[in-house]
């Protein structure tokens, strides 16, 4: 689905030495700085949701990256800056500089229904896009300790640590949610 993007991130852990005072991480590990050469990779998914380069993703998708790249499918890769974020919907917007995109249509979450057919889409331990379906289970799950706001859509679909921030979409291919969490024993589907 054109629409839907990998997103890659990487991010360099602090020096002990920049840890505010009394935090507790100076205590752990070796007492020396860390190599800030070992930088954290991480990856995610996200949805174009205007021609000219708007992104939807999850904040924690995000959060603390010193470098975003984008890869679309159909090939390219390019970098993207954070434009706008909400942790605590654990929503956030990035900009790649690419004109005449594919965006994806809009559908109502408010009009979902325990039964329907929805398809999870995204970029599952990094393999690349992948599509997966189920039904929705369950709507306005909430307490379960992820965001302050939580309303959300429970699917059977499969969802996998890389599909945060892609699209959860009717069977017409609208969206109608934001892939956000795995809440299993296991940490996968």
């Amino acid at each position: 689905m054109p629409t839907v993007v990998n997103i890659f991130t990487r991010k360099t852990p602090p020096h002990r030495a920049d840890l505010p005072p009394g935090d507790p991480r100076q205590f752990f590990g070796d007492n020396g700085p860390q190599d800030n050469s070992a930088a954290q990779m991480s990856l995610g998914s996200g949805v174009i949701v205007r021609p000219n380069g708007y992104i939807l993703t999850n904040d924690h998708v995000i959060d603390g990256a010193q470098e975003i790249q984008v890869a679309l499918s159909d090939g390219r890769t390019i970098k993207a800056t954070v434009t706008g974020t909400d942790p605590e919907t654990d929503l956030a917007v990035l900009k790649v500089d690419l004109d005449h995109l594919s965006a994806i249509s809009f559908g109502s979450s408010d009009q979902v229904q325990v039964g329907d057919v929805v398809l999870a889409i995204g970029n599952p331990f990094g393999v690349g896009e992948t599509v997966t379906s189920g039904i929705v289970s369950a709507l306005g799950r909430s307490r379960l300790g992820i965001n302050t706001f939580e309303n959300f859509i429970q699917t059977d679909a499969a969802i996998n640590p890389g599909n945060s921030g892609g699209a959860l979409v009717d069977s017409t291919g609208n969206l109608v949610g934001i892939n956000s969490a795995i809440y299993s024993k296991s940490g996968g589907s």
